[in-house]
Formats: C-alpha cells, structure tokens, sequence
C-alpha cells in the first residue's frame, strides 16, 4: 500500500509540475510587418539659351534632372519641340512666321541626337535616390540670319519608367 500512495504521490506532483508549465508556458506567433515602395520618379528641367546669334555656330547646355527611387530604371526622352514641321533632329525655334533650327544632343561631342524614342535615341539610367542631372547639349548650326526677333520653342522632357 505504500508503495501505491508513493506512486501516487510522484504521479500527482508530475501532474501538478506539467501543469505549472502549462500555465508558465509560451506561445509565438509572427507578426508580418510590410511597405511598398512603389518605382516613381520626378524630372525638373533648365533651359537651353543659345544667346544671340550672328550667323556663327552656337553651341550651349541645358540641364534635365531625374530623381527615382532607387534601383528603378528610367529613360527620358526630348520632343520635337511646339513648332510646325520641327522633328527630334531637326527642331525649331519661332519668332512670329520665321524660324530657326536648331538640334539637341545627349553628348558633348554633339553627335549623338537626343530623341524620344525609348531604346533608340533616349538617355537611360537607374535611380540612385538622389538627383541625377543630364547634361543636354544644344547645338545652334551656322547658317543665314532670320528675321530680327526673340526666337523659343519649348520641348517636353519626358521620364519613362
């Protein structure tokens, strides 16, 4: 008999231990924790100014500034401008009915037009998460002087991405 109360004495102390770390015990469960960043990206621009001009080449820079998030890919392409019959490579300024042409370029040897088709003639890059300038190079070609007058266009500097 006293071998059984012994027994059940170290069954009911197990039972009461178990039961201890039951109640003592700990359960987990993962918490998700979770962002989106999505790709986006801004472009600022400074003007081409050529000055005045005599007959005589021009050369002159702009800026075209994108800022993407980081690791996304951009590219930016220039349009033909606001004139009538102005192409990407051969653009044009207007001063009432006249015109002058003039080309941009995404180089600083002036051979590489900047356009807006995305793989042919735009300018590629990823985003840093910082500012990224590119420099436009503009180039005013030699050439007979047109009518006196203040001579703009304005081309639309576009980011795809």
């Amino acid at each position: 008999m006293r071998k059984l109360i012994k027994i059940a004495v170290g069954v009911c102390a197990a039972a009461g231990f178990a039961t201890a770390v039951s109640a003592a015990g700990s359960v987990s469960a993962g918490l998700g924790i979770g962002a989106n960043v999505p790709a986006t990206c801004t472009i600022s621009t400074s003007a081409v100014a050529f000055g005045p001009f005599s007959g005589s080449q021009i050369d002159a820079t702009g800026t075209v500034t994108a800022n993407c998030v980081t690791g996304t890919s951009w590219n930016v392409g220039l349009d033909a401008g606001t004139s009538a019959g102005a192409t990407v490579t051969t653009r044009k300024m207007k001063s009432g009915a006249s015109l002058l042409p003039y080309s941009l370029f995404s180089d600083s040897g002036h051979t590489v037009n900047w356009g807006n088709t995305v793989g042919v003639d735009t300018v590629s890059g990823t985003g840093t998460g910082a500012s990224q300038n590119l420099t436009v190079w503009g180039r005013l070609p030699a050439g007979s002087v047109p009518a006196a007058g203040t001579y703009a266009d304005t081309v639309q500097a576009t980011i795809s991405f």
